[in-house]
């Protein structure tokens, strides 16, 4: 039987009706002052550079311009064949799982699990599990990191069939989420497809009241992103940790 996860926020974290939906994805592109004030558009270039990137998981009133970069810049040079999001967890999985197959409901159409993938990782990880039920029905089924990225994705296919793998990654401890980087990594070196990676996070995010406040979160994130230019994944794992 096909297993579908439906959208759980449509209508709340995004508009739930396509035209609505179209409309504030393409206002999150073209936004001049927050967003990259250009629609997305592929080059169809032959080598890629870009092969991922962080993005957020807020409302789209929030967070939609800011999400609009990223995936500007990972669409330019080409069409992904998958997308696979690690997205985090709210509510208290405590475990590393991903739909093995299936499709995710958008208001802009379904999108497909790449299943050919997702068995390649399960049969060479032993850190990984499959568990729909970390996606669908109560509690987890909730949960709107993932989902968010979908319609962002969907709409900057085109008309290409791109497919997605969604991973939860539910642990904070250093060796395990380096272990299971090594994993996707060498799956992906051996993979025949284009396959890059999105990771569902907010950073730093709660109401800020003055400039003192901005300049701090900025101040923590920025160390976030200099860890990230270094190449040192542990000590991007600690500045990440104390962002709110």
């Amino acid at each position: 039987m096909k297993i579908i996860r439906k959208a759980a926020v449509a209508g709340t974290f995004y508009p739930r009706y396509k035209p609505d939906l179209l409309n504030t994805l393409e206002e999150s592109f073209t936004n001049k002052e927050f967003g990259p004030g250009e629609a997305p558009k592929s080059l169809n270039q032959e080598q890629r550079t870009i092969i991922g990137g962080v993005s957020p998981h807020a409302g789209y009133i929030y967070s939609g311009c800011c999400a609009a970069f990223t995936y500007l810049n990972l669409f330019k040079e080409r069409i992904p064949d998958t997308v696979i999001i690690l997205g985090t967890d709210h509510i208290g999985y405590g475990k590393v799982a991903l739909m093995k197959d299936g499709e995710w409901e958008t208001p802009l159409g379904n999108l497909f699990i790449d299943d050919n993938l997702s068995n390649k990782i399960l049969e060479n990880s032993n850190t990984i599990i499959e568990d729909e039920s970390a996606f669908i029905g109560f509690p987890y089924g909730r949960e709107h990191n993932i989902e968010v990225q979908l319609p962002f994705i969907k709409s900057c296919a085109q008309d290409k069939d791109v497919k997605i793998l969604p991973i939860k990654v539910a642990v904070k401890e250093f060796n395990l989420l380096d272990k299971i980087s090594t994993d996707i990594a060498s799956i992906i070196n051996s993979y025949s497809k284009d396959v890059v990676i999105i990771a569902s996070s907010d950073m730093t995010h709660k109401e800020i009241s003055n400039v003192e406040g901005l300049n701090k979160f900025k101040e923590r994130d920025q160390k976030v992103i200099d860890s990230f230019i270094e190449f040192n994944p542990e000590k991007t794992l600690k500045t990440a940790s104390s962002t709110t």
